[in-house]
Parts: structure tokens; sequence; C-alpha cells
């Protein structure tokens, strides 16, 4: 008998030993913004007040441009996702960017409220405190379907618009990464607001990736380092909860902007049937699918998908 509660204590001891070692190397609190700005915010990044809130934006190209481009990006990614694609198109327009509310250096909204209708609000008053009058907008995912609102709520505020892999419709995920996962569930929050596991989100940027080995370790610590930021945890829960997927889309029909509908073909998220969606209710939309890619195909591959984005922007 005591050699058997010696086993069971020994095996009780390496299991809380074992546990004890996994929290610490996932051990994760948050960080204020200013220990993240000296690498996330360089030149030509800028903070702007809008809504409480120092905005994290970033403006490039000529200010003479009369339709500025807005680009606005996924849940938990932020402005440097269109890395490639403002690399390519600041030479002759410009090109506005911004980490939105809950995600990225800006942080979460002050009031709490993440209903799609307040990002609305987010997006034309950042565009009003930039003197920009009307713009392309172009968003991906949770951003496409911001851009479509904004466009379907402010007419007159958007010339065109390019979604990509946008949200908009209700849809069956194939694969859902494990970080959204976790977001969804209340009770674990308590949990994530100070655990992390580096690998966690390493495989929940893979799972969005058409082809995951151009996942690169600098790109992981983007996203990871990015989700500290103080309070973006808590927000991307409530950015769940008050933000359904599906709500608005009878505005869908409305649209009369010009739209480009760019969607990855290995897209397990939001799949590309989703594409034909907005295709069959957006009147005279064209749609382009890059059968490799996945879920952020502008960030996966920029060249190609930027290309696109170019001929139909051309005059």
């Amino acid at each position: 008998m005591k050699t058997m509660l010696k086993i069971v204590g020994g095996l009780l001891l390496a299991l809380v030993l074992l546990l004890a070692a996994g929290v610490g190397l996932s051990w994760a609190p948050d960080r204020d913004v200013e220990s993240l700005k000296a690498r996330w915010a360089p030149a030509p990044s800028t903070f702007i007040e809008v809504l409480g809130m120092q905005a994290h934006v970033r403006d490039e190209g000529p200010r003479d441009d009369p339709q500025p481009i807005v680009l606005l990006h996924g849940t938990s990614a932020s402005l440097h996702t269109w890395d490639g694609w403002t690399d390519a198109l600041k030479g002759q327009r410009r090109v506005i960017r911004m980490d939105l509310p809950g995600f990225g250096l800006t942080g979460p909204m002050p009031d709490g409220n993440y209903q799609l209708t307040r990002y609305v609000d987010f997006v034309i008053a950042l565009m009003d405190q930039l003197g920009v009058q009307q713009a392309v907008l172009a968003g991906n995912s949770f951003g496409g379907n911001l851009a479509w609102k904004v466009a379907a709520d402010h007419p007159a505020r958007v010339s065109r618009l390019v979604l990509v892999d946008a949200a908009g419709y209700p849809y069956d995920a194939k694969s859902v990464p494990i970080g959204f996962k976790l977001a969804q569930v209340p009770a674990l929050r308590p949990v994530m607001a100070n655990i992390l596991p580096r690998s966690m989100i390493d495989s929940s940027v893979r799972n969005v990736y058409g082809d995951p080995s151009k996942v690169t370790p600098e790109l992981v610590d983007r996203y990871f380092e990015l989700t500290l930021r103080a309070g973006n945890r808590q927000a991307l829960g409530e950015r769940f909860r008050q933000s359904p997927g599906g709500q608005h889309a009878e505005q869908i029909t409305q649209l009369k902007q010009p739209t480009l509908i760019i969607w990855g073909g290995q897209d397990r998220l939001i799949p590309p049937d989703n594409a034909d969606k907005f295709q069959r209710d957006i009147e005279g939309s064209r749609v382009v699918v890059f059968d490799a890619l996945g879920h952020v195909p502008h960030e996966e591959d920029p060249a190609t998908t930027v290309a696109a984005v170019k001929a139909f922007l051309a005059p």
C-alpha cells in the first residue's frame, strides 16, 4: 500500500510540475502599447485621436489623390497585413491603413462597443479627420464586412469596393483557427487573459494560409505580440459576441459601387462559395479567385493579388 501511495504521489507531483512548466512557458500577460511601438510603429506610423482612441495609422502616397485607398484588416490582424499592397500602390495612390479598434496598437474601444455600426462610425470619423471625402475601400474578412457596411450606410463616401474573402453572409467554416474558437468561450477568458501559447498563434496563422510553409517566425511574432497589446484579448471576445456573422446581410443588394471580389480558393474559414453570393447580390461586380491562396490572399501573395486591384482601378 505504501509503495502504491508513493507511486501515485510521484505521478501527481510529476503532473503538477508538467502543468506548472506549461503555464510558465505560456505565461503572456498584457503589454502596454509603449513597449510595442518601437518594433511595430516606426515611421510612417502616426497616432491620431479618433472616438477617444489613439488610432495607429499609416498614410502614404501623394496627397493630391482625390480618392485615396483605405485598407481595412480582418479579425486579429493589423495594418501590417497590407504591407505588400501598400508598397505596390503608394507610388501612384494615397494609401491609408489603420489598426481597427480592439486590434493592433489602437487597442480597445473606450466604451466597450464592438457593434459593426460602431466600427462604421470609426472609419467615417477617421476619414473626416484625414480630410478624405471619398475613398476606395478595401477590406479582408471582418474588414471586408466593414467595408461594404460603410458603403451601404454612407454611399457618397465610397467610390469603389474591393472585398477580399469578406464576411457578410452566414457561412459554414470548414476549419476555424484555434485562437478564434477559444476567444468565443466566455469561461476561458480569465485564463486567456494571461496565458497565450505562441504555438497557438502559429497554428492559427497557418490555418488561414493556403500554403502554411509561407508562415515565417517573424510573421508569427507580429500576430503574437500585437495580440498581447493591453485590452486586445478581451476585445476579441467582445467583437465576436457583439458582431456575429451575417448581420445586415440584407443591405448587400443595395450596394451600387463598382466592386471587385477577391477570394482565396483554399479559404477554409469563409469558403469560396461566398464570393458567388457577393457577385450575385452586387450588380456588375466581378470575381477573381486565386486557387492556391487561403483566407488572407493579400498577405500570402501580395504581388499577384494587387495586380488584380490595379487592373480594377485603372481608368
